[in-house]
């Protein structure tokens, strides 16, 4: 590790054949308020198109890697959550090329976490629908709207947030070298499950900030995310159905008495009730839905659930993983 540098924001910007979209996202770095952070861009593509665009910039602050060999989508966006620090740096954010942060990003991030004494702020993000095309728009709402409402979260309630959604956005993550949750999932899985991975690995208080100061692109059918999965869409998606039901057994499990309890009403969560009780039903959690849910549509969430278990495969790593994060939890 180089020597510490207080203040400095480590970017770290995993990107594969989108210089343009690569270029939007080191200029919004730029063009940040807090003028202390370093850049390194991961490229994942063999033909290296994203030097080019490095090399044009011309900021010494950003820094060039090319991927030898190829990581493929999904371990180019978690090795950029390594706890390996190289620039000395105090703070840790993860840019995808096709993203990008608002001027006071940094700035506002740094802030509250010194304001609330806490090493994780999660970051509400906006939405920029049909990204890379000429229709592309940016929401008004946020990522996180109908997830979270503003303020800390102990650990273990942030993890309650599988159950209401996926609870982490990667692009909204913001981390110190003090944060003691393992953000790395270094398990091979897809990019989406990596994201349920890393919010069951938060082990620490976390501050939800709703103002969004980044923009999240969605573009489902230009993502390279899972490219290098043989499995086809429904094998991949019942696969993942699966993990993220057995994910949120374990919460549940875990969960206090209490938490389980007021966990379809809690106000701290904005996701609709019925939203909740929809996920509750899914996970086969044997939580009572009425009156949220009809017990029709309570039966059919029941055998929707039986079928994902019947279905959908649990990997070795997947249950790894859950055994790497035990030990970790037991010793926090």
């Amino acid at each position: 590790m180089s020597e510490y540098q207080p203040g400095l924001v480590h970017f770290r910007t995993p990107t594969y054949k989108r210089p343009d979209a690569l270029r939007r996202a080191l200029y919004s770095m730029i063009d940040q308020s807090w003028p202390h952070w370093v850049c390194d861009v991961y490229d994942d593509d063999p033909d290296q198109a994203a030097r080019s665009v490095v090399a044009a910039i011309g900021d010494k602050r950003i820094r060039y890697t090319a991927n030898t060999p190829q990581l493929f989508a999904s371990k180019n966006i978690d090795h950029c959550f390594s706890a390996e620090n190289p620039h000395g740096a105090e703070f840790f954010c993860v840019v995808e090329d096709d993203n990008f942060v608002l001027p006071d990003f940094c700035a506002a991030n740094i802030a509250l976490m010194r304001s609330q004494g806490v090493e994780i702020v999660l970051r509400n993000q906006y939405f920029e629908y049909a990204s890379g095309t000429e229709r592309a728009s940016v929401s008004d709402v946020g990522v996180l709207d109908e997830l979270f409402t503003e303020g800390l979260y102990e650990a273990a309630d942030f993890r309650m947030a599988l159950l209401a959604g996926i609870g982490v956005s990667n692009g909204g993550l913001f981390w110190s070298l003090r944060a003691k949750s393992p953000l790395e999932i270094q398990y091979g899985c897809t990019a989406t499950l990596q994201e349920y991975l890393r919010t069951y690995s938060v082990v620490e208080p976390v501050y939800v900030a709703m103002e969004p100061l980044a923009v999240w692109a969605e573009n489902a059918e230009q993502t390279t995310r899972n490219a290098e999965l043989n499995a086809g869409y429904l094998r991949r998606e019942l696969d993942l159905k699966r993990s993220v039901q057995a994910l949120r057994q374990r919460v549940w499990t875990e969960a206090s008495a209490e938490q389980r309890q007021r966990f379809l009403t809690d106000p701290r969560f904005a996701t609709p009730i019925a939203v909740r009780a929809v996920n509750v039903g899914k996970a086969l959690l044997g939580l009572g839905l009425s009156p949220h849910v009809s017990p029709v549509e309570a039966a059919k969430l029941r055998s929707r659930g039986m079928m994902i278990r019947l279905l959908g495969r649990v990997t070795p790593e997947f249950e790894r993983f859950v055994a790497s994060r035990d030990g970790l939890r037991h010793s926090a």
